[in-house]
């Protein structure tokens, strides 16, 4: 993490975008990280015919590039950690959990336990609004659940 490097709400919710796309992606594959990561490092570099103006890049400045590798590393590399950290607040076996709310809240669990200097508050607000645009219908209400209760125990608020 850089000092006194101002980043921009907007280029850290980016690089939280594609680093919820890349682990659900790892945990579909099993792939490499390091290719999983070039993949969507260069996929940049392939225009699409009708390239939707409204989908963010995965570049500066528009994406928080550093803070995408440091959250799809985090959270491959310690993704066990992750999953021990949520189970007491499930509802459910963590093997029930679809894999798109599966990823989302091993982001989560590693943003409140590992990024300190990210607000609690601000974890979970992005967490919900990549819930409603990634996951099932109510997973943003179930992804909410889980974090205000685990909140109390992995973070002072």
């Amino acid at each position: 993490m850089l000092t006194g490097v101002i980043v921009k709400p907007a280029a850290r919710r980016n690089a939280r975008h594609f680093a919820l796309q890349a682990i659900y992606s790892w945990q579909l594959t099993k792939g490499n990280v390091a290719d999983i990561e070039a993949q969507f490092l260069s996929a940049d570099n392939y225009e699409e015919e009708e390239h939707q103006a409204e989908e963010p890049r995965l570049r500066q400045p528009e994406t928080d590039v550093d803070y995408f590798r440091d959250l799809f590393a985090g959270v491959v590399l310690n993704h066990q950690e992750m999953d021990s950290k949520m189970r007491p607040y499930l509802s459910r076996p963590i093997q029930d959990l679809d894999e798109m709310e599966h990823a989302l809240l091993r982001l989560a669990m590693y943003e409140l336990t590992k990024r300190e200097d990210v607000p609690f508050k601000v974890v979970i607000n992005e967490a919900i609004e990549l819930a409603k645009r990634f996951g099932a219908e109510d997973s943003h209400k179930f992804v909410n659940g889980v974090l205000d209760k685990a909140v109390p125990t992995l973070r002072k608020k």
